[in-house]
């Protein structure tokens, strides 16, 4: 009987090395041998999954997304009638480099961001985050209505720009500029500027 292979653990498993060698020693050092070095498996093995970089940096993106959607579920996450401002605060907070495991997908992230800066072709890799700004929009559309947030810029602008200060956040802390309590005290201050009732 021939053995049953597990095509999307052998993927993800390629994806944690990825994200291993990218976090330690910097995208220039990702390349199918050192990926697969890293993950305990032939080189052919990797080209049989992903034919390109961008195409192994494709899904180690979304692997990160699982990883915060996954810490988000075991933390009991927001629950799905949470106040909007929790359930942004929630998500927000698991970007930000504050323990082990989000520094290390922050530095994988930040990494990503230079990629995709430089490979117009890479720009998919950024698709997640027009999934967040939706996110953010939709809560703080919904505590508008409700009556809980003040008005202001629109929706899909204060988004963008919650998540741009995130982002510089993460790098801030990553870089030493930053202390995490100070980010996540910023944080807690923007948010109560744009979901505190007038």
């Amino acid at each position: 009987m021939p053995k049953r292979v597990d095509h999307r653990a052998r993927r993800a498993l390629i994806a944690d090395a990825l994200i291993r060698v990218a976090a330690e020693r910097g995208l220039e050092a990702v390349s199918l041998r050192h990926v697969a070095a890293e993950a305990g498996v032939s080189a052919g093995m990797v080209q049989h999954y992903f034919r390109t970089k961008d195409e192994m940096m494709a899904f180690a993106v979304g692997a990160v997304a699982e990883n915060v959607e996954a810490r988000l579920a075991e933390a009991g996450g927001p629950a799905p009638d949470a106040p909007p401002r929790e359930a942004v605060g929630a998500l927000l907070g698991q970007l930000l480099p504050l323990d082990g495991a989000r520094r290390t997908e922050g530095r994988v992230a930040l990494a990503f961001h230079a990629y995709a800066a430089v490979r117009p072709a890479a720009a998919r890799l950024n698709s997640g985050n027009e999934r967040l700004r939706g996110f953010i929009a939709d809560r703080l559309r919904a505590a508008r209505a409700e009556g809980a947030a003040p008005p202001g810029i629109p929706e899909p602008a204060a988004a963008a720009g919650l998540l741009a200060l995130v982002e510089g956040l993460a790098l801030h802390v990553l870089t030493g500029q930053t202390a995490p309590e100070e980010a996540d005290a910023l944080l807690d201050a923007h948010l109560d500027a744009l979901f505190t009732r007038p």
